[in-house]
Formats: C-alpha cells, structure tokens, sequence
C-alpha cells in the first residue's frame, strides 16, 4: 500500500509541475485535469512497470508513449504545441522514473 500511495504522489507532483505553466497560458479547465490526470497514472505506471532499462529511461520512453495521442490531437489546434508538450514529458517522465527507482519503498 506504501509502494501505491508514493506512485501515486509521485505522478501528482509531476501533475502539478506539468500543470502550473498551462494556467498562464489560458488552458480550459479539462485540459488542466487532463494533464493532471495523465501524470498520476504515468506515476503508477512508471513505478510498476519493469522493463530491464534504467529507471530514467523507462520513465523517458513510456512519458512520450502516452503522451503521443493527445499530440496528435492539440496539434490541429496549435501545430507548435508539440515542443514544449514532448520536452515537459521527456523531463516529467525521466524524473518520475528515476525517483521511482531510488525510493527505497518502491524497490521489488
């Protein structure tokens, strides 16, 4: 249960460190949930997931994964919002994975 509750903490940090730029930049309130969202399932999945990579790597790869399909999406609306979408997820990602594989709770 420890392990669930710091996955979880972890993907809400990174929610709201993805989060606080979007609120200058006018996003509507389900974008803002959205990405909030999206971080709290990548905290568990990053956490729980075992890929034989390192942990910032893991956590690199699978951020980008997820994030591609609402690239896809925001893209019609602002062709350039893929820039700062892909660097906040490879940051956010490799740091979720790289915490994840030093909390000692969170080790198998």
């Amino acid at each position: 249960m420890k392990r669930l509750l710091l996955s979880l903490g972890l993907g809400s940090a990174a929610g709201i460190v993805d989060v606080i730029p979007m609120i200058p930049m006018g996003c509507n309130r389900y974008a803002l949930a959205s990405a909030f969202t999206q971080w709290v399932v990548l905290g568990f999945v990053i956490s729980y997931l075992r890929l034989g990579l390192p942990d910032w790597l893991k956590g690199f790869i699978i951020s980008l994964a997820s994030v591609t399909p609402i690239m896809i999406v925001v893209i019609e609306a602002d062709p350039k919002a893929w820039i700062p979408i892909t660097i906040m997820s490879a940051l956010l990602g490799s740091g979720v994975g790289y915490l994840s594989g030093r909390l000692p709770e969170m080790s198998t």
